[in-house]
């Protein structure tokens, strides 16, 4: 999926066991999608406590922060207690929604690709940001985006 495609709808729970569904959340303003490969570890833990952290820029800018991996409810519940996260985080398990937006691997260990999808009130993708290995890359790229189309 590139910048300007339009982000196919889905409908998860998160870990609090509710259903979120995408295009009604973007009636509530802009979403910043991000896929990570396993809630809890170090990589994950970081990049996802950094989209915490910046919490009241990303409100600044009328987006809602929401994670997505392959994890199960308990580990996803885990991972945003521990880390006080204060955003939803989405348990696709069978990896539907990651294969429906390019991301998902066949490798066990990283069964998706850490992409940051940030999706316009209509549903055109503002911005696709790719980094395996820089952690704080994908927030604050996030943010400039969100910026620059303000």
């Amino acid at each position: 999926m590139r910048t300007g495609d339009l982000a196919p709808d889905f409908t998860l729970t998160d870990h609090d066991g509710h259903d979120f569904t995408l295009s009604e959340a973007l009636r509530h303003g802009r979403v910043v999608l991000f896929f990570y490969p396993a809630a809890q570890s170090r990589g994950c833990t970081k990049e996802s406590c950094h989209f915490r952290d910046l919490a009241a820029e990303f409100d600044a800018q009328g987006a809602q922060r929401v994670g997505i991996s392959m994890d199960d409810a308990a580990r996803q519940a885990r991972f945003a207690q521990k880390n006080a996260l204060g955003f939803p985080l989405l348990v696709d398990v069978g990896g539907r929604v990651a294969a429906l937006y390019g991301v998902k691997r066949g490798i066990d260990l990283l069964r998706v690709k850490r992409v940051t999808f940030i999706i316009d009130t209509d549903r055109t993708l503002i911005d696709v940001i790719t980094s395996e290995i820089a952690m704080d890359a994908h927030a604050n790229r996030a943010l400039a985006a969100l910026a620059a189309r303000r």
